[in-house]
Parts: C-alpha cells; structure tokens; sequence
C-alpha cells in the first residue's frame, strides 16, 4: 500500500469512528508527533530571536538595507 492510500484509509477510519476517546488519542498522537520548527533551533539560535522580537518591542528596528550592509 503507498502512502497515499495508507492516508486515505486512515482518515476513513478516523471519519467513521464515533469514539470520541479514540477520537482524542488519535488527535494527542498526531499533536506530539508534529513538530514544532521552535524546537529544532540551537538555543543560541532561539536567544537571537527572542533578542529581535524584544528589540522590536522596545521600538528598535533596523531597516532591510542597513541589515544587508551589516551581513555582507
């Protein structure tokens, strides 16, 4: 069976299940599995951006063209 089909059956049994437990597990499953961009980032990674986004709260912004002068 290719992933398609494995995909389509497996909606079809979550669309005619009326369990809602099964219903729930299902959903918990899917929601641990998937992962979260967040997570995959090195902490030092995650500190810059937490750096910008408190920056930009604080009304400090650098524009696009100062930004590439600063990388090249």
């Amino acid at each position: 069976m290719n992933i398609q089909s494995t995909k389509l059956e497996l909606l079809k049994i979550i669309l005619e299940n009326e369990n809602s437990e099964f219903i729930q597990r299902v959903f918990d499953f899917v929601k641990r599995e998937k992962k979260d961009f967040w997570d995959e980032l090195s902490l030092s990674e995650q500190k810059e951006i937490e750096k910008g986004i408190e920056d930009l709260d604080n009304g400090k912004r650098t524009s696009y063209e100062t930004f590439l002068k600063k990388i090249s």
